[in-house]
């Protein structure tokens, strides 16, 4: 060994042995007070534990009642929406509609996916009537109408076979009753394994139509790589036995505040996308004219719900930083909770009491992404932050 390499092993062997009693000093030391560590944003309250099926709708009426949903994924479900009062979850509207009709797939709910309360009195109920991903049932996906007043089904409205396709999830929903005769309703096609879309529907005649079919906008992100908890998350396998990411087609949906404009996103994406509603709903605009027409307003965030406020702000979820973020009507964002009990937050509903109401449930840590083993740890919640806003209109 020369002189010179002699030196530098000593050397080096002086610093890491410097290094080592440094650490090990440092590893009895208790932190200073003033030491970083990770800072919440956002004061956050809890407004019910969820203690046995996974939740993922939430909706807080005009009045302010509060609707849940289960959809059908795995856990015990005994009824798929549920209205929180006195303390507990109850089957609604009832128990007996809550129960599959297999002579009659549109009379009883199936798998809820959303529940969305429309302002005038009614709380609507979006069934899938896809349990656990599978092909919708024939007949079974629709919308139902629930007149909050006398809690009777006051309308169902089921999805016309030219926008449910064998691979479609019909997840979240937008109403806008100054369109049409009783209103148009905007619902994304989430498919895990084919085209994603807009349905756009006229109420009044139950007329649907595909939009932005298999467009970039409603489709996986390519190169999108979920992280959760610091580790990649929805693995699962796929046909051939091997382990791939899952991915959700267009998820999240919200409605500016004057109907002018639809707000979504893909849930395997962090983009925002929007598009003007007058070109959806007009049959002479082709699909490849209204691709164009889609705006990309940069990343967010990756999402599974949105929601929209009435001064022109759009809200976001971020799953992948237990976070929600605010895009404000300039295009500037804000994170308003970054909060690690913030497990997947799922649906964003905002109440008529200024809060922004959303559900946690953990949806990452599923069995179906850890070989069968269920990480989640109950209760999922439901949570609540102070935004000082109102819901976007729908009249």
């Amino acid at each position: 060994m020369s002189l010179k390499n002699h030196f530098f092993g000593t050397t080096l062997a002086i610093a890491v042995a410097a290094a080592s009693q440094s650490s090990f000093a440092a590893d009895t030391q208790p932190l200073p007070a003033n030491a970083p560590a990770e800072k919440t944003v956002g004061q956050l309250e809890q407004v019910f534990t969820f203690r046995d099926a996974m939740p993922t709708g939430v909706t807080v009426t005009e009045t302010g009642r509060i609707f849940v949903n289960y959809p059908k994924w795995g856990d015990d479900v005994p009824f798929t929406v549920g209205e929180i009062r006195d303390g507990k979850v109850v089957a609604y509207p009832d128990a007996a509609f809550n129960k599959e009709d297999a002579k009659n797939p549109a009379k009883g709910l199936i798998s809820v996916q959303s529940v969305v309360a429309d302002g005038k009195g009614r709380v609507w109920l979006l069934d899938t009537a896809a349990p656990g991903f599978a092909a919708p049932k024939r007949g079974g996906a629709k919308l139902v109408a629930v007149d909050l007043a006398s809690n009777k089904i006051v309308k169902t409205l089921v999805f016309p076979s030219n926008v449910i396709l064998p691979t479609t999830y019909v997840n979240d929903m937008r109403f806008d009753f100054r369109i049409g005769k009783e209103g148009t309703v905007y619902v994304t096609d989430s498919s895990v394994s084919g085209p994603g879309a807009i349905i756009v529907m006229d109420i009044a005649s139950g007329k649907a139509v595909r939009r932005l079919h298999g467009a970039k906008s409603t489709s996986p992100d390519p190169d999108f790589i979920p992280v959760v908890e610091g580790q990649q998350a929805l693995i699962t396998k796929g046909p051939d036995g091997k382990a791939k990411t899952l991915t959700v087609a267009s998820d999240g949906i919200a409605l500016s505040a004057d109907g002018k404009t639809l707000y979504f996103c893909p849930l395997s994406s962090r983009h925002l996308y929007s598009v003007p509603t007058d070109l959806l709903r007009d049959p002479n605009v082709s699909e490849a004219q209204l691709a164009a027409a889609v705006k990309d307003l940069g990343e967010k965030g990756a999402s599974d719900g949105l929601e929209a406020d009435a001064n022109g702000a759009v809200y976001a979820g971020d799953y992948e930083h237990n976070g929600i973020r605010k895009r404000l009507a300039d295009g500037s964002w804000q994170t308003i909770v970054h909060d690690p009990r913030v497990l997947w937050p799922d649906t964003l509903s905002i109440g008529p009491d200024g809060y922004l109401y959303f559900t946690a449930n953990q949806l990452q840590r599923q069995a179906g992404f850890h070989d069968g083993k269920d990480l989640r740890d109950k209760p999922y919640s439901l949570l609540r932050v102070k935004i000082d806003a109102a819901p976007a209109p729908t009249h």
